[in-house]
């Protein structure tokens, strides 16, 4: 299997990186109260920090993927990354729920370092996965749904053989391959456009790492995907 990213997503968007973190053969069972005092105090902190900025999607991270998802014909009023939803949640004062380990700690990572992240049970990928450009007649069927709701024509998705794993970039989840207690192989991704560095999400991969070593007690390995290294045998 590969994980792959077409290489016109990199024309149309210069600069755009992944932070993959790929584990195997993981323990996601059962909840951590670790994680979930590291959630509480991320929340406190962008509560703070982000509830400062005249409105908080004038943060520059945010800005640029408001700018991606108008770009692929997406409005962002109405569809937000994921970091930016994650956001608003908490400065709503909602704090995130726990779903399972996995899921907690890439919302930690997200809010952490202000960028969207994602994950996909590798059991459930038919196939590569690609980070590309949809044709418009793929399967996909959201996070708890059960209709088709294919995507439009254009729109930057995840996807395999059998349809989509990913809407508008990193904006809903796909219920086949979601993340749950069962998982035991797994890809994150970690993404980030201009402005953020390659620094920052070299951090934010790294941070991610130990922590599913941590506590899923995991063998984990990652890699960081660019123009220059477009895709990665998992």
């Amino acid at each position: 299997m590969e994980f792959k990213i077409q290489k016109e997503l990199f024309e149309s968007y210069p600069g755009f990186m992944a932070g993959v973190v790929v584990m195997k053969n993981g323990d996601n069972r059962g909840e951590a109260l670790e994680i979930t005092g590291l959630l509480r105090e991320i929340e406190q902190k962008q509560t703070e920090g982000l509830s400062g900025l005249e409105t908080f999607n004038q943060h520059p991270q945010l800005a640029a993927w408001r700018a991606a998802y108008r770009k692929f014909g997406s409005d962002p009023h109405q569809y937000r990354c994921s970091a930016e939803a994650l956001i608003r949640r908490v400065l709503k004062g909602d704090q995130i729920r726990h779903i399972n380990k996995l899921v907690d700690l890439y919302n930690y990572i997200s809010l952490k370092y202000v960028l969207p992240v994602g994950g996909e049970d590798l059991n459930m990928i038919k196939g590569d996965l690609i980070l590309g450009f949809a044709d418009g007649a793929e399967l996909f069927v959201r996070l708890g749904g059960t209709e088709n709701e294919p995507p439009q024509p254009g729109e930057v998705v995840y996807k395999d053989e059998e349809g989509v794993a990913c809407r508008r970039w990193n904006w809903r989840e796909a219920d086949k391959t979601k993340l749950t207690e069962e998982t035991k192989n797994a890809i994150i991704v970690i993404e980030a456009l201009l402005p953020a560095t390659r620094e920052i999400v070299e951090g934010a991969t790294k941070d991610l790492v130990n922590l599913v070593k941590k506590y899923c007690h995991s063998e984990v390995i990652f890699y960081i995907l660019d123009k220059e290294a477009q895709s990665v045998k998992i």
